[in-house]
């Protein structure tokens, strides 16, 4: 079993309150998971307004698959308009 973790920083320039933060981040977990089946959750910075810290695991056979999905989720959140991805990390386990 390979479980691939990314730590996703975001800033989300746009969001003047936390009412907009989670809208902007509903709307990203949400696709982020139908699009990538992966689990995703806020961990950190939940009472800043414009700053996120997104947790995302997936679940893999295979440690490339696992490091591809992760590299797709990067570039899906570096290309999303609504906010700047400022800090990120990726971390692969393997185990049985």
């Amino acid at each position: 079993m390979v479980i691939g973790i990314l730590q996703a920083e975001l800033f989300i320039g746009d969001s003047g309150s936390l009412k907009d933060k989670r809208r902007v981040l509903s709307s990203l977990k949400d696709k982020l998971h139908r699009d990538y089946q992966v689990s995703v959750a806020e961990v950190d910075r939940q009472e800043a307004h414009q700053v996120a810290v997104l947790g995302i695991a997936t679940v893999s056979n295979e440690a490339a698959h696992a490091q591809g999905r992760l590299d797709r989720l990067v570039y899906q959140l570096r290309n999303d308009r609504r906010i700047v991805l400022t800090d990120h990390s990726t971390e692969i386990l393997t185990g049985y």
